[in-house]
């Protein structure tokens, strides 16, 4: 009898875990990363749902830049409308924004980043060079050059964000391919003539994907703040539009008077940027072996 236990002690020090089990018990004790990603699904309700207690043209002209008060929690601006909806409202404006960006720039990025690793030579240079000219410029700076190329508006602001991320997840997957093409089942595969194309899709980018996950998110945040800074510079949504950084930029106009125009779409802006960056930092934490 007491060698059946000791029999079924080693299998359970040998027993592997369900990989999903596993990387819920270690994100779990990442608890900054828990609280920011809570934080980012209820960006997602107030996105999908806008729960706003009033239209975001209603105006109240006995109102006009009140203080933040029980009528509206968080006052209102030089037309009487109020703050709070205009941020709910802003929320799904936002979030779609960077969504779209960074969802292209890391398609773009991955499709450049897997090609440069696997097949090196000419090809690799050439778009690792591509990517350090983009590097060259400062992000920022980089997208207002290209909106102040094809145009302002927010079509326009997607695309910008889109080609400054494209080099960033460019690197990232081009490293994780050089690793990766390097393994032994890798080789194997290879050996027996798997085409190139099925090793990229079956093998080479479903083990890039930690590595992407955690760009994205972290990247998120990014886009947020740039899509934000273009919108208060003039270049992306117009000031009658609930971005967050339009109402950035009108609120400055009224800094001495109301700066509740100011502070709430500003604390929108950093507390969403910092549950991206820190759910970014958990999950790298998590996915990474090498951090255990």
């Amino acid at each position: 009898m007491e060698e059946v236990k000791m029999q079924e002690a080693k299998y359970e020090d040998f027993k592997i875990e369900n990989p999903m089990k596993e990387f819920a018990r270690k994100f779990l004790k990442k608890k900054s990363a828990v609280v920011s990603l809570g934080f980012i699904f209820f960006l997602v309700i107030l996105a999908i749902f806008q729960p706003a207690p009033y239209d975001i043209d209603e105006t109240d002209y006995d109102n006009i830049l009140s203080e933040p008060n029980s009528e509206h929690l968080f006052g209102t601006d030089e037309y009487g409308r109020d703050v709070l909806s205009r941020i709910i409202t802003g929320t799904r404006l936002s979030l779609s924004v960077a969504v779209t960006a960074v969802t292209i720039g890391a398609f773009l990025g991955s499709i450049l980043g897997i090609i440069a690793g696997y097949y090196g030579g000419l090809l690799e240079s050439l778009i690792m060079r591509f990517c350090d000219i983009l590097f060259s410029f400062p992000g920022l700076l980089l997208a207002i050059g290209i909106v102040a190329i094809i145009g302002p508006g927010l079509t326009n602001v997607v695309i910008a964000i889109s080609i400054y991320g494209i080099p960033t997840f460019t690197r990232v997957i081009r490293s994780s391919t050089l690793s990766i093409k390097e393994l032994l089942y890798i080789e194997a595969s290879r050996s027996i003539g798997v085409s190139d194309t099925r090793l990229l899709v079956k093998h080479i980018f479903p083990g890039t994907l930690p590595a992407l996950i955690v760009t994205y998110t972290m990247r998120m945040g990014t886009a947020i703040i740039s899509a934000a800074s273009l919108s208060f510079l003039g270049f992306g949504a117009s000031p009658t539009n609930p971005d967050w950084g339009a109402m950035l930029s009108t609120g400055r106009d009224y800094i001495g008077v109301a700066p509740h125009m100011l502070l709430y779409p500003g604390l929108m802006i950093f507390f969403t940027v910092l549950a991206f960056n820190l759910l970014g930092d958990g999950l790298r934490d998590t996915l990474d072996p090498k951090l255990d």
